[in-house]
C-alpha cells in the first residue's frame, strides 16, 4: 500500500505497512521478547496470554460499544470448565478444544448480551454483576462438573496436529498460545475497522443518532457480545489447556474486576490499549508481588492512580502523544 508525500516540493510515494501485518510482526516480537525475559517461567506467560484474550474480549463490549460490565469472567470461566470436561471425556485435540471454547463463549456471550444490553448505566452494571455471581455460585454447587471448591483437575490435552506434545517446561504451550493470540488479534483488527465495528463505535458515541440513521442498536450490541464471547471463550480454553486445572477463580468477580482494571490501564476502545494494559499490569504484578508479598497491592494501586491522573485515556495514549511530538519535531528540522 502506498500514498503520496511531498519532498522538496515534489510528490513521492510513501509506503505504509498494513495494520494486520504490523500486528503479526509486533505479536511475534513480543512473543520472542517474553521467551527471552522469562525462559524459566513460561507458565506465567501462557497465563498472561489467556488473560489478555479476556481483556480483549471485554474491550469489544466496553471499549467499542460502551456496555458497562463487571461479570465478563463468566464467559471465560464457563468456557474453561466446558473445555476441561471435554478433555476429560476423551476429546483431547487442542484445536478441537479451542473450537469448543469458542462455541461455548459465543453461546455465553449471546445469552449475556441479550440480558445486559437491554439496559443502560447502573442497571446494566448491576445486571452484569448478578450474571457473574450466578455463574460463580453454580460453579461452586455443581461439583460433579466443576469440582466445586477443589476445581477441575487432570486436564491433559493431546498433541498439536498429532505431532507437538505439551512438555513440562511449557514451551509448546507458549508457542501455541502466541500463535492463537496473533490470529485472534489480526481478526479483531479487521472486525473493529469493518462497517460493523465502526457502527458499534457510533452506537457508543451517540446511540440516539445511530437509531435516527436507521441502525438497529440492540441486535448490533448482542452480536458484538457474541463476538466478544468467542474471544473470551478461546482465552478460557487456553487457560484449561495450558494449566490443566480450572478453579473458581476463573469465574470469580475478582477476575472480571482485574480485566476491567487492565483495560482502563491500557486504554479502552483500543485493541492495542487492551494488549498493553494486560501486559504491563500482569508483569508489574508478577515482579512486585514477588518482591513484596505483603504490600504489593499498594504499589499496584499507586500505579493505577498515576496512570489515571497523567494518562486518563490509558497508556496507549502516551504512545500516540510521543509519536505525534516526534513527528512534529522531525517536520521542524531544516
Amino acid at each position: 500500500m502506498t500514498d503520496r508525500i511531498m519532498v522538496d516540493g515534489m510528490s513521492a510515494p510513501r509506503f505504509s505497512v498494513p495494520v494486520e501485518l504490523r500486528a503479526v510482526a509486533i505479536t511475534l516480537a513480543l512473543g520472542a521478547l517474553g521467551y527471552t525475559l522469562f525462559p524459566d517461567d513460561l507458565a506465567f506467560l501462557t497465563r498472561l496470554i489467556s488473560i489478555t484474550l479476556l481483556v480483549l474480549s471485554l474491550d469489544l463490549v466496553t471499549g467499542y460499544c460502551g456496555v458497562a460490565t463487571l461479570g465478563h469472567a463468566a464467559i471465560y470461566g464457563v468456557s474453561a470448565y466446558v473445555v476441561g470436561n471435554a478433555c476429560l471425556a476423551g476429546h483431547s485435540d487442542p484445536l478441537l478444544l479451542l473450537l469448543v471454547g469458542a462455541v461455548t463463549g459465543a453461546v455465553m456471550g449471546l445469552v449475556s448480551g441479550l440480558l445486559v444490553t437491554r439496559f443502560k448505566g447502573l442497571p446494566q452494571l448491576v445486571l452484569s454483576i448478578a450474571v457473574g455471581q450466578l455463574i460463580a455460585a453454580l460453579a461452586n454447587k455443581l461439583s460433579s462438573l466443576t469440582g466445586g471448591s477443589d476445581g477441575l483437575s487432570g486436564i491433559s490435552p493431546g498433541r498439536i496436529f498429532g505431532v507437538y506434545a505439551f512438555d513440562m517446561y511449557g514451551r509448546t504451550g507458549y508457542v501455541f498460545s502466541v500463535a492463537v493470540l496473533m490470529v485472534v488479534f489480526v481478526v479483531l483488527l479487521r472486525i473493529v475497522h469493518s462497517p460493523f465495528g465502526l457502527l458499534c463505535q457510533a452506537i457508543k458515541d451517540d446511540s440516539l443518532r445511530a437509531r435516527m440513521i436507521g441502525a438497529r442498536v440492540y441486535p448490533r450490541l448482542v452480536l458484538m457480545y457474541g463476538v466478544s464471547g468467542v474471544v473470551g471463550g478461546i482465552g478460557g480454553a487456553l487457560n484449561a489447556i495450558n494449566t490443566g486445572v480450572v478453579g473458581l477463580d476463573s469465574v470469580g468477580f475478582e477476575r472480571s474486576a482485574e480485566a476491567l482494571v487492565m483495560l482502563v490501564l491500557g486504554g479502552a476502545g483500543s485493541l492495542w490499549g487492551a494488549l498493553i494494559g494486560s501486559i504491563v499490569f500482569q508483569v508489574f504484578e508478577h515482579y512486585v508481588s514477588a518482591a513484596n508479598p505483603f504490600h504489593w497491592m499498594t504499589m499496584v494501586g499507586a500505579l493505577l492512580i498515576a496512570v489515571v491522573l497523567f494518562a486518563p485515556k490509558g497508556l496507549v495514549s502516551l504512545g500516540g502523544l510521543l509519536a505525534g511530538r516526534t513527528a512534529s519535531a522531525l517536520r521542524r528540522r531544516p
